[in-house]
């Protein structure tokens, strides 16, 4: 009994001294070694990225200066950053970016994000009037970015980030591309930070574009090659099919255009590969519109041109959406549901195209075995 006791209090030691390592808004600033170079005590609190537990703390010292304490926990291992952007993205702000290490101390600069790649990430530059700045682990589980701006109104679109762990700004300052971030919008006034995700407008882009160009084009291809003994209704149901899906998947296309410009990341490639696969759509649009008649001499070469775009587009199709969830970093659930969709469709193809193969072998035995006894009995003639 007593060593069941004694056990249950280490646990609640345990328990309570990871609670209060852990900052928080209901609790106070931490103590210093040095007094604070700013009045802590009329600061705000927010929770501005709880996943990884940044809280930003912030108050107007005067008429035209704002002081911050943005906290973050020493196990991240890496820097973290505070950006103030005019638009939300991440692109054309300033940010001041924070770390500890333990081979070189820790360091804090403000950063110019000109673009998205390393280069473009500037050290010592940026439009923020920073003072009284400073980074110190006011206990061995939290680090304290300290500052003050100098602004009659600091931006209320701030943007966090976290670099690869183990990875720190190199001796020139320079910076390795993020693990993570997130655009959010604060409220002074309230305290509130809200994220600003996009996150319906991307699902809506990925779901109709993996439905439109690849599911509903895959089912339009089956149609089309395996259900033409059920003329004309397996044209209609084709030709609608496919009109649906170059519709839709057009929608889809301008709706990641659109986001495209919201977004900080890196989607060029994709962006390129969607192009591709709408222009490969209107050729297929102009194959319907200038389909020359079944007699026509033209028709064979029309049937090869009409098929092989097709079937490009669909292989295109599918690498995209794939490329496209890998950029958007969905989890795993939307990987699988879109590849069992296909693997079924695929599937579904391999058992028709088997089929066909069976029926068509077996015409061209009876076809050799029914013109078989003429030639004996032409050559027994002879």
């Amino acid at each position: 009994m007593k060593i069941i006791t004694y056990l249950c209090l280490v646990i609640l030691l345990s328990t309570s001294t990871l609670v209060s390592s852990q900052d928080s808004c209901s609790s106070k600033v931490l103590q210093l070694d040095r007094p604070y170079p700013f009045d802590t005590t009329i600061l705000k609190c927010s929770s501005v990225w709880e996943p990884h537990n940044f809280i930003l703390r912030y108050g107007r010292a005067s008429s035209n200066v704002w002081s911050f304490i943005f906290s973050f926990p020493s196990s991240i291992n890496a820097y973290a950053a505070i950006g103030f952007s005019n638009d939300g993205k991440m692109v054309k702000s300033s940010a001041i970016v924070g770390w500890i290490s333990g081979l070189n101390g820790g360091g804090m600069n403000q950063y110019y994000l000109g673009g998205l790649s390393d280069g473009e990430v500037v050290p010592g530059e940026g439009d923020l009037y920073v003072m009284n700045e400073t980074i110190i682990r006011p206990n061995p589980s939290i680090v304290y970015m300290i500052f003050q701006l100098k602004t009659n109104q600091p931006s209320s679109k701030l943007i966090y980030s976290i670099g690869p762990n183990g990875v720190f700004p190199d001796t020139q300052g320079m910076l390795q591309q993020h693990s993570d971030a997130i655009s959010t919008v604060i409220d002074y006034s309230q305290g509130e930070t809200s994220e600003v995700s996009y996150l319906k407008l991307r699902r809506s882009h990925g779901v109709i574009n993996m439905t439109s160009w690849s599911i509903l084009m895959i089912m339009g291809y089956i149609i089309a090659r395996h259900f033409k003994k059920w003329d004309p209704i397996w044209f209609y149901l084709h030709a609608s099919i496919q009109t649906i899906s170059f519709v839709a998947g057009t929608a889809g296309i301008l709706i990641g255009y659109a986001l495209s410009k919201k977004v900080d990341a890196n989607v060029n490639n994709h962006k390129n590969i969607a192009i591709i696969i709408l222009v490969l759509g209107i050729l297929q649009v102009f194959a319907i519109i200038l389909r020359p008649k079944p007699e026509s001499k033209l028709r064979k070469y029309w049937n090869w041109y009409h098929h092989y775009v097709g079937r490009i587009l669909i292989i295109f199709a599918i690498a995209n959406t794939i490329y496209g969830l890998s950029l958007a970093k969905e989890g795993s659930k939307w990987f699988l549901a879109y590849g069992i969709s296909i693997a079924i469709l695929i599937i579904i193809t391999i058992i028709l195209e088997v089929r066909m193969w069976i029926i068509a072998r077996r015409k061209t035995q009876s076809t050799n075995n029914s013109s078989h006894p003429q030639s004996l009995e032409f050559a027994y003639q002879t």
